[in-house]
């Protein structure tokens, strides 16, 4: 006589499990924390500058969404990742994050809210340029500028050395309704170590910027265009995989452009694309 199926356990068990997990989670979450007050202690001796490492970020949320299965949301997944990383680095080195509210203020704090949290102290500008030389004016801050249009050639203000740099690009994770889908562009200032150069950031002021020009180099690179009546042409902040730089110059000139200066402004990861259907489910 073969014997009865194992009754179901009851909801009583299911949320003891639950509370043993949630339990776990905080004590690791707390180790992390111990870990971070001993990396704090080597940074003191070893190391001098910024807490942000771009590389190692970009690293981190490629293998998160890579190995996500299950039914909580992608989305879930990376705000909790992404508010344990921000509040750490702020633990290890104080920041605010400065944002430029002219593109659209609930956007700017919905992008600025998801990828750093609340402990993180948010300050915002009407400009820019503003939230940049803020940024320039402080020891470690960052700001969050729009990624895909301007009403100044802000950039020109991160040409010189030591100014700050471009440094990431967000949304990292490219997906269809992300929560905090603004693009914008993370400027502050990081160890030349921790940058990632996939991508690379360039200011470029030309002169002969034309329509039939801005739609010859439209497919080779991701472009803001700002017009600049000192040159009667524009000032550009161009954002090219690296290193095709050369390639971008050459095809403005080829088009009737007249390259009068160029610089190298930041650099950030290559974003990652979600498939439209999500990380497989387990």
């Amino acid at each position: 006589m073969s014997n009865p199926p194992p009754s179901p356990p009851s909801l009583a068990e299911l949320r003891k499990e639950i509370d043993a997990i949630d339990e776990q989670v905080h004590r690791l979450l707390m180790a992390r924390g111990d870990i971070i007050d001993r990396l704090i202690q080597v940074k003191k001796t070893q190391e001098v500058g910024s807490a942000f490492r771009p590389a190692r970020e970009a690293s981190m949320m490629r293998e998160l969404v890579q190995r996500h299965r299950g039914i909580l949301p992608l989305d879930t997944i990376e705000g909790i990742w992404r508010v344990i990383i921000s509040t750490f680095t702020y633990v290890q080195a104080p920041f605010a994050v400065h944002t430029d509210v002219s593109v659209g203020e609930s956007a700017m704090r919905d992008s600025a809210r998801f990828h750093f949290g609340f402990v993180v102290p948010y300050v915002s500008h009407f400009s820019a340029q503003a939230a940049v030389e803020a940024v320039a004016k402080s020891k470690g801050d960052l700001a969050l500028v729009s990624a895909i249009s301007s009403r100044t050639p802000w950039w020109n203000a991160l040409e010189a050395d030591g100014a700050p740099k471009i440094i990431a690009r967000l949304p990292f994770l490219e997906r269809a309704d992300h929560p905090a889908a603004l693009p914008v562009f993370v400027i502050s200032r990081v160890a030349d170590d921790a940058m990632v150069t996939e991508v690379q950031t360039w200011s470029v002021r030309v002169s002969g910027w034309t329509a039939d020009v801005a739609r010859a180099v439209a497919p080779l690179a991701e472009i803001v265009a700002v017009p600049d009546t000192a040159f009667d042409g524009a000032a550009l902040l161009v954002s090219v995989t690296e290193p095709g730089f050369e390639t971008i110059k050459m095809a403005l000139i080829k088009a009737g452009a007249s390259v009068r200066s160029s610089a190298l402004v930041g650099s950030h990861a290559t974003r990652y694309t979600v498939p439209s259907n999500g990380p497989a489910k387990g």
